[in-house]
């Protein structure tokens, strides 16, 4: 027998939304920036047999297709990866750290396992 399917769509956190949306942005940055490498540089700097070159062009010292394929984008990354943490990412409240309550109960817990061993 087929299962109801529910109406009401479940009610995510905060959080979560946030980090699902950071995420989508991250790799949508991620997939932009790789296809921009591998483009410019395949069409740039792969010559193929036939072709040769006697001279290579270069911006600041550097290879032309490894500037534009390889440098422009690492310092452009760089630039959306400060705007992105600074102004673009949630600082989410994930509650009160109950760290030095959790080692105590399991320092507690591991006494307790010793002292039920020597019985």
């Amino acid at each position: 027998m087929p299962q109801p399917k529910p109406t009401a769509q479940p009610e995510y956190d905060p959080t979560y939304l946030n980090s699902l949306r950071e995420a989508y942005v991250i790799m949508a940055l991620f997939a932009v920036f790789c296809f921009w490498s591998i483009f410019v540089c395949y069409n740039y700097g792969y010559l193929g047999p036939s072709e040769q070159r006697s001279e290579v062009s270069t911006v600041f010292g550097v290879p032309s297709w490894a500037f534009w394929g390889i440098g422009l984008p690492w310092v452009v990354v760089d630039v959306v990866a400060v705007w992105f943490c600074f102004f673009f990412m949630k600082a989410d409240d994930l509650g009160e750290a109950h760290e030095g309550e959790d080692l105590a109960e399991q320092v507690a817990h591991l006494h307790d396992r010793e002292g039920a061993g020597d019985e």
